[in-house]
């Protein structure tokens, strides 16, 4: 376990885990199983009195408040399905949690994140999501960036491309935090927070 510590205000930060996302085919985790995992550590977060924050992605169906500039990989277009960017319904419905909305890959450009985190005291993330190296590997960055200590609870996120996957746990992670996996996450927060 290379998970040292979860500071007293640690906050669980989910991304992009909706219906249209979670229904992608991803490795080396499934959908499904980023889910369970996740609501695991949700639940011991909330028993805790702990923030939990879950980011959804969405965008004006006119596509106006997309990222603009040129890119050579295609980007996706068309419309989006009916209910592609709602929380998955085994995270969704608790008061106490906070949601926020992005516009890009990472979950604290263009948002209320740091403000909601930093008012709640918050000096820790655990992070979970779809996909690993797009807005998991980009939160973290803009977390480390920030200031805050980042978890990144490695069995509770999962990647269209598995090498993109496995190059974020590998070689970026270890640089902007510590990595873990879910039951060891839970470990640590049992004994330092019961």
């Amino acid at each position: 376990m290379t998970v040292t510590a979860l500071d007293p205000r640690t906050a669980l930060v989910v991304i992009d885990l909706q219906a249209g996302i979670v229904a992608a085919p991803v490795q080396p985790h499934t959908g499904a199983d980023v889910v369970t995992r996740t609501v695991e550590l949700a639940d011991a977060f909330r028993t805790r009195g702990l923030p939990v924050v879950l980011v959804r992605v969405s965008f004006a169906a006119d596509g106006a408040d997309t990222v603009p500039g040129r890119t050579e990989a295609p980007r996706p277009g068309g419309t989006f399905p009916e209910g592609w960017d709602v929380v998955v319904a085994e995270l969704a419905g608790h008061p106490g949690d906070i949601t926020v909305t992005k516009r890009n890959w990472g979950a604290f450009h263009g948002t209320g994140l740091d403000v909601q985190l930093r008012r709640r005291g918050v000096t820790q993330i655990v992070l979970t999501g779809i996909a690993t190296s797009i807005g998991v590997e980009s939160t973290a960055r803009a977390a480390h960036e920030h200031g805050y200590h980042v978890t990144l609870a490695t069995d509770a996120m999962s990647d269209m491309d598995p090498e993109a996957h496995r190059g974020s746990i590998e070689r970026i992670f270890p640089r902007l935090g510590e990595t873990g996996t879910t039951a060891e996450i839970l470990e640590l927060l049992a004994k330092t927070h019961d």
